[in-house]
């Protein structure tokens, strides 16, 4: 038993033992065409992600734009003017404070969902019916939000939506579902998750896809109904990506899209629709404000970089692997 770990502890050295010189040169000649495949994302990141970064100094200075940014003058307050004038500012806080409710109402409602529909895919045992379901799921993904927008409108306005006509014809009262701000957020978490879910099942039918068929067939011979493998298989099967996704969405948390709240926002519903990339628009960008609004990004992006990290923690001393 000794003679073994010590063998099996040498062999770990061996494979830890960093490559010497000569052993990553043939290495590189044996593999260079996937070093090669790699170049372009590489050289796009480069250049699309990384270069750009110089002009986060914007945030820090008073912008021109007949100047180089190295050469504009620093902003007041040793540099912090933007960032004191936006957390100053009444409105900033409530985009914050809609921003960050909207994007838990989707993670909370909107993240099982894609779990729900990918097991319940992997349970039909009709292929043509399961291809039409995962397309008819798909679809919406491809549409733009102007386009998912103008759809919620013919459906859901107060006097002559197809919903509310409905309701009226049945007897009711029209639903203001967009121009009442608490049925408006509402409607737009379902629309949002309409919009979405099918197409994030995909990761997760995938993560289904590479389970060992032969649990299930010896969770089957134990007399495992489905239920029991869902339980005991699917789910334990796909929990790493869960977390990953899970994390991933966190990191997120102050981050919003600029379409999806623009193309549903009104004067009726602006106490909840005037998210941090709305207000961006509409007090930085319509005004000029660039070191205003580069301060409100780089803002955003700490604090998700910093729930990324939090949250990766978290998994990780819980017995997950985590991003990294």
């Amino acid at each position: 038993m000794a003679a073994a770990s010590k063998k099996k502890k040498k062999k770990e050295k061996i494979e830890k033992r960093p490559f010497s010189k000569e052993e990553a040169i043939r290495y590189l000649k044996r593999y260079w065409q996937l070093y090669l495949l790699l170049l372009l994302p590489m050289v796009y990141f480069l250049i699309f992600k990384y270069v750009p970064m110089v002009y986060i100094q914007i945030a820090f200075k008073k912008y021109s734009l007949v100047q180089n940014v190295w050469k504009m003058p620093w902003a007041d307050n040793h540099g912090f003017q933007y960032f004191i004038q936006a957390f100053h500012d009444r409105d900033f806080w409530f985009a914050l404070r809609n921003t960050v409710v909207l994007n838990l109402l989707d993670l909370i409602i909107g993240f099982p969902i894609p779990i729900f529909f990918a097991i319940m895919l992997n349970e039909l045992r009709l292929p043509r019916f399961k291809k039409v379901v995962q397309t008819i799921a798909y679809m919406p993904h491809f549409l733009s939000w102007v386009i998912v927008a103008s759809i919620a409108l013919q459906l859901f306005t107060p006097s002559t939506g197809l919903v509310n006509v409905l309701i009226q014809k049945m007897g009711g009262q029209s639903i203001p579902f967009l121009n009442d701000p608490k049925h408006w957020v509402f409607t737009y978490i379902l629309v949002g998750i309409w919009q979405s879910f099918g197409w994030n099942s995909i990761i997760y039918l995938a993560a289904i896809a590479g389970i060992n068929n032969e649990l299930y067939e010896a969770a089957e011979v134990d007399g495992a109904g489905r239920w029991a493998k869902i339980w005991h298989i699917t789910l334990p099967g796909i929990r790493s990506t869960i977390v990953v996704l899970l994390i991933m969405n966190l990191g997120n948390i102050i981050g919003s899209s600029f379409d999806r709240p623009f193309a549903f926002q009104n004067n009726t519903v602006m106490s909840w629709a005037n998210v941090l990339s709305t207000y961006v628009y509409t007090n930085g960008i319509k005004g000029l404000k660039f070191s205003l609004t580069t301060a409100i990004g780089l803002f955003q992006s700490v604090v998700g970089v910093i729930f990324l990290l939090i949250s990766n923690r978290v998994a990780r001393k819980f017995g997950e692997r985590g991003i990294w």
